[in-house]
């Protein structure tokens, strides 16, 4: 009785967020190359989802949209992020925060890795 009774309470109300893939790896790439990743997601919650930012951690990074409007329940969207690894080199391991309504905002975040590997110079 207890069990199904903690099932009840953990069922959450409002908007949840739910990605259908939280990071991406975009392999080897050559420095000063720029890669972009479309990540989905779906509004498994009962009430609509509003995002409101899409927080990044460097200027390498870059949001390119995201909806604006509400995301009604069972609806879905987009988040593409892009990266430019000009002055980059090495592993790099990006995350981007969602900011919005979502009832599990602690877990909306994305990510991506890449290894970034120097551009060698043409012969003339």
């Amino acid at each position: 009785m207890a069990a199904s009774a903690f099932a009840q309470t953990a069922k959450v109300s409002g908007p949840v967020i739910t990605f259908e893939k939280k990071t991406h790896d975009f392999g080897q790439i050559v420095q000063g190359d720029k890669v972009e990743n479309v990540f989905k997601f779906t509004n498994t919650g009962n009430e609509p989802l509003i995002i409101t930012n899409v927080q990044v951690t460097c200027g390498c990074t870059t949001p390119k949209g995201w909806p604006r409007d509400p995301i009604q329940p069972g609806g879905k969207g987009e988040i593409t992020i892009a990266f430019n690894s000009a002055g980059k080199i090495g592993r790099q391991d990006k995350v981007v925060t969602i900011v919005s309504n979502a009832a599990n905002s602690d877990e909306a975040k994305i990510s991506f890795t890449t290894q970034v590997v120097e551009k060698k110079e043409q012969p003339q």
